[in-house]
């Protein structure tokens, strides 16, 4: 059997995150800053042709997994070509897709014809006016049109994304949570994460995910765990008695999940991150066309993957061991 990929503290890594593009239909408040960023220009990102070379040499060592991302991944042209291309490679066993929704509904079924299994839609209010404040300017509307587009195409799991923000969208979280009870739908909520920024209007804005738990209880809705969710990463769900769907909990700050970090990180210009937080960062592109050549660079950034990102200490202004990514979220794909 070939070598896997394997980490110093023993993680094994089966899972891709690939950002097509840094670039965004959107400016939502925690991912850029209100005047945008400057993007990379066309030519300076990975090719199609490119990233399926590099999944396919890592599929050789035991990567299974995929998500594209962004930035917005859709505002990509011919994305769904993309997708057939890495469907076929042999070993890659799951596509997903984490979009903002915008431009998903019109696509749903070229993309699924084209081998997409499962989506994550980005949807931090379920109210119109709250929602284009967040996002700086999006129609609910299209996400949501987009949600029943996912259903429709037979996509599943679904998941919707919510980044839980302290005074800005925590009073919807009954409303997330209702969600679930009717419909067959996954809701994760996200801690606010200091990625490419450690202002204090981050730590304003931080939310534990207790406060999830705490609400079930105080409307007395009873909850268990719930470990059947296909692709559940970081998330520890639990599903509300009697509902369809389930919720999730990703908290990187307040309880951080490294230990069982099994994904790697292509960025749209060609740099494989090994951790989201920090800054270490390798270029592969100079490398497409010598698979040895791509495979040890990828064994580079695993020696180099710390044992957790310590965002717990950005918190608390403690000192951390490496230094953080002044990349935004847009930048890396999350």
């Amino acid at each position: 059997m070939q070598r896997q990929l394997v980490d110093r503290f023993d993680r094994v890594h089966d899972y891709l995150r690939i950002s097509v593009t840094d670039k965004c239909n959107l400016r939502c408040v925690y991912c850029m800053p209100a005047e945008g960023m400057e993007f990379e220009p066309d030519d300076k990102l990975l090719r199609f042709d490119e990233i399926t070379e590099v999944v396919r040499v890592l599929a050789g060592y035991g990567v299974r997994k995929l998500r594209l991302t962004g930035g917005e991944p859709m505002v990509r042209k011919d994305l769904d070509q993309l997708i057939a291309s890495l469907a076929v490679i042999p070993g890659i066993e799951d596509i997903a897709l984490t979009t903002n929704g915008i431009y998903f509904a019109a696509k749903a079924d070229k993309f699924r014809a084209a081998g997409l299994t499962r989506i994550n839609i980005s949807l931090d209010s379920l109210r119109a006016d709250r929602f284009a404040m967040i996002t700086r300017g999006g129609d609910i509307r299209r996400v949501l049109e987009s949600l029943e587009a996912a259903v429709r195409v037979g996509l599943d799991p679904i998941k919707i994304n919510v980044v839980l923000m302290k005074s800005v969208n925590d009073d919807e979280i009954d409303d997330f949570l209702r969600m679930t009870l009717e419909q067959k739908i996954h809701v994760r909520f996200i801690e606010y994460m200091p990625i490419g920024h450690h202002d204090e209007g981050w730590k304003a804005g931080y939310l534990p995910l207790s406060v999830v738990l705490e609400r079930c209880d105080q409307m007395g809705w009873k909850f268990s765990p719930a470990d059947e969710v296909y692709g559940n990463g970081p998330s520890q769900n639990y599903r509300i008695a009697g509902a369809k769907g389930v919720f999730g909990l990703i908290h990187p700050v307040s309880d951080h999940f490294c230990e069982t970090c099994n994904r790697l990180r292509l960025t749209a210009d060609g740099n494989i991150k090994p951790c989201l937080y920090w800054s270490d960062e390798f270029n592969i592109r100079s490398y497409i066309g010598d698979d040895e050549a791509i495979a040890q660079v990828f064994f580079k950034a695993l020696d180099l993957k710390p044992e957790n990102h310590e965002m717990a200490q950005a918190l608390l202004d403690q000192v951390q061991s490496h230094v953080p990514t002044l990349r935004r979220m847009s930048q890396i794909g999350g």
